[in-house]
């Protein structure tokens, strides 16, 4: 799947991920771990002038074991960087410092990782450990959209950040039933659940207000809830107009609370169409459907999916995240080598929890196999 520089896909977020994992564990006797990030754009020349320049000034550090240390770190990675002619187009971090674990043994090793998303900042350091913020941010999902389902009786309001939904808080109405108490008459007990439901509005508003008209972050609100009740919420004077702007999809739905949110998300896959969570979703739904319809087109389980894909027979490779760095890596090479497809699926979706659950591994299959 091609790289996006905006955002990055599940596959390259699993990558970046155990890159930033490999690294955290290794620690310096003192401040001889050396981490350089490379912008996007930046002259790969001027970076490595720039640590020629830094060998000269650590060879006027006292400690002879440092010294030796941090100039042999920079040698390496200088010789590293000679395998790239120039910046890749998203910019370069690298690492380099000597990992031995005892005093006075020398291990020297050099990381590199192109990001999937461009990196905007130059940065030279040496410390006793590695610097990986950046590439934690990198981690951290930036895009939020608001989530508001709602009915007469409830309204819940939540946030989907990358594949998950936190909600935030459900209120409750004072609307009364649709049957009225004795001896009042119908006119006047409409407007008593009328005058109910629009302060329940005027509440729930103002709930919203105070949760997204801040939300930086906020790409858009979706709403959703049975019946017109939704419409009245949105289109009434109950929403202030800068909350209001921000509202991207507007769909009927089944339920509200937690199955209501649930059911949003399905609902909005026209407006998260180009999200991850969206695509992941899809290509599930993809194998679970052809798993109910025709199962000769897909198969899962570990050996079962290696069998059909050293044959040839595999269009797209499905792996949980829950899976260990060796497994994948072995699935990987053998797509690779087969022309199939991979795609790293999170656990933070209904559907990637049911593929961990049927055993981690599952394929689309190019044709139909017989078993």
């Amino acid at each position: 799947m091609a790289k996006i520089i905006e955002k990055m896909n599940a596959k390259s977020r699993f990558k970046l991920k155990q890159f930033v994992k490999e690294l955290e564990p290794y620690k310096g006797r003192h401040t001889e771990l050396v981490s350089v990030y490379i912008p996007a754009d930046y002259d790969i020349n001027k970076i490595m002038n720039h640590l020629f320049q830094e060998q000269g000034t650590a060879s006027n550090i006292k400690s002879k074991g440092t010294r030796d240390n941090v100039i042999t770190a920079l040698e390496k990675m200088m010789q590293h960087l000679k395998l790239f002619p120039f910046t890749p187009p998203h910019g370069l971090a690298i690492f380099s410092g000597n990992i031995a674990e005892r005093e006075g043994q020398q291990e020297f090793k050099v990381w590199s990782i192109e990001p999937p998303i461009a990196l905007n900042q130059r940065l030279y350091r040496c410390d006793k450990e590695f610097v990986l913020d950046p590439l934690r941010e990198l981690l951290d999902t930036k895009e939020i959209y608001g989530m508001i389902v709602m009915d007469r009786r409830e309204g819940t309001i939540a946030i989907l950040k990358g594949k998950v939904i936190i909600p935030l808080l459900t209120r409750h109405s004072n609307v009364p039933g649709k049957f009225k108490a004795g001896g009042q008459s119908a006119q006047r007990f409409a407007r008593l659940r009328e005058g109910a439901a629009k302060d329940f509005y005027k509440r729930l508003a103002d709930y919203v207000k105070e949760q997204f008209l801040e939300m930086k972050e906020l790409k858009g609100i979706l709403v959703g809830g049975p019946g017109p009740t939704k419409y009245t919420f949105v289109d009434g004077g109950f929403i202030t107009d800068q909350v209001r702007q921000k509202i991207i999809a507007i769909k009927d739905l089944s339920y509200t609370g937690e199955f209501g949110l649930q059911e949003l998300l399905d609902r909005c896959d026209d407006v998260l169409a180009e999200e991850e969570v969206m695509e992941e979703k899809k290509v599930m739904n993809r194998f679970f459907n052809l798993l109910a319809k025709n199962f000769g087109t897909v198969n899962y389980g570990k050996d079962a999916v290696m069998h059909d894909l050293k044959m040839g027979a595999v269009e797209i490779v499905l792996l949980s995240e829950d899976l260990s760095d060796e497994v994948i890596e072995e699935f990987e090479k053998e797509a690779e080598a087969r022309g199939s497809e991979v795609v790293i699926v999170s656990t933070d979706t209904r559907e990637g929890v049911q593929l961990r659950d049927i055993g981690k591994v599952a394929a689309i299959l190019r044709y139909e196999v017989k078993r």
